[in-house]
């Protein structure tokens, strides 16, 4: 496969997975106000924190993370390379590229979903109605997740797609444990209260755990939740799962067998599973668990670049 089209399919699916996932984090926090409307400053903030990109947010805005500049700036700002639209943008330019590689449904499907962002921005939609803007963004992604999977041969452009996509959901299912572990409740004397609880109940809702997390555990106890989040073998979204699929992704497109690796890639994506695979809860909150997540995310940025210079050499990272 060619280099050009191998990376077109890897970014496609990688922006899209970053659109929905900070829709979810915008939709979850909406939410949020609505229960605790006199905490809106401090809910907005770690948001912009999370991404890493707060620098780039005070130029525009300085210190007023009110709910309009966040959203504006996260959803719409086509000047944010991060934001949904820009990244919508960017995953509609990498299918255009390879529309012979896809299916027309996919195609159609992100083309449909820029073209509709980029025509709700004329109309104020986000701002008029939030709630349902952020549902049907969410939506959207779940729409083209599933056409990748029903509607594309998976063949060696699948595994590239599937690798981009899960390499992407780990990272920010990173993001949105450490915004609430680390930034959004600083207060000893929050822990465990209601206040708490309703929290952590929505770091659940961003990753679309709570369902699955309450079926096994009933109760909502912190420790609990990271290690389903991070740990859990079978839930979807969780750092272990996606990383673990993503390792398998790369072997199929290698052909490495198991065990073996054949370039840096493989090699930095298997220590980081084994990592994973030999960690416990216990070990990790005594590291720290910010600490914990930082590493970890400066680890999937790692394995991201190290797969650029794998199989896409002649592109720019």
């Amino acid at each position: 496969m060619l280099s050009r089209v191998a990376n077109s399919v890897y970014w496609m699916t990688r922006y899209i997975e970053r659109a929905e996932n900070i829709a979810r984090f915008i939709s979850v926090n909406l939410n949020l106000t609505l229960d605790f409307p006199s905490e809106v400053s401090r809910q907005w903030q770690p948001i912009i924190m999370a991404t890493g990109d707060y620098e780039l947010f005070e130029k525009k805005y300085g210190n007023d993370y009110s709910a309009q500049n966040v959203i504006h700036f996260l959803a719409l700002d086509q000047e944010y390379s991060n934001s949904i639209i820009s990244s919508l943008r960017a995953a509609r330019e990498n299918a255009r590229s390879v529309r012979e590689i896809i299916s027309s449904e996919m195609w159609e499907q992100v083309n449909r979903f820029y073209i509709e962002l980029k025509d709700s921005t004329k109309t104020d939609f986000a701002s008029r109605n939030p709630h349902k803007f952020f549902k049907i963004i969410t939506m959207r992604g779940h729409m083209f997740t599933g056409l990748l999977y029903s509607t594309m041969s998976h063949g060696e452009a699948f595994q590239f797609a599937l690798t981009g996509l899960l390499l992407e959901r780990a990272d920010k299912t990173s993001r949105i444990l450490d915004v609430k572990y680390f930034m959004l409740l600083p207060q000893a004397g929050e822990v465990n209260t209601p206040y708490d609880s309703i929290q952590w109940a929505a770091v659940l809702k961003s990753a679309s755990a709570l369902e699955m997390y309450r079926k096994r555990f009933h109760r909502i106890i912190p420790k609990q939740v990271c290690d389903f989040l991070i740990f859990d073998s079978a839930f979807p979204r969780s750092i272990r799962y996606c990383l673990k699929k993503a390792e398998k992704s790369l072997h199929n497109i290698s052909g490495a067998s198991v065990g073996t690796v054949s370039n840096k890639a493989e090699k930095s994506l298997g220590r980081l599973c084994a990592d994973l695979d030999y960690s416990d809860i216990d070990e990790i909150i005594t590291i720290g668990m910010h600490e914990y997540l930082d590493a970890l995310q400066i680890k999937i940025n790692t394995v991201g670049k190290n797969i650029h210079d794998a199989f896409f050499k002649t592109i720019p990272y």
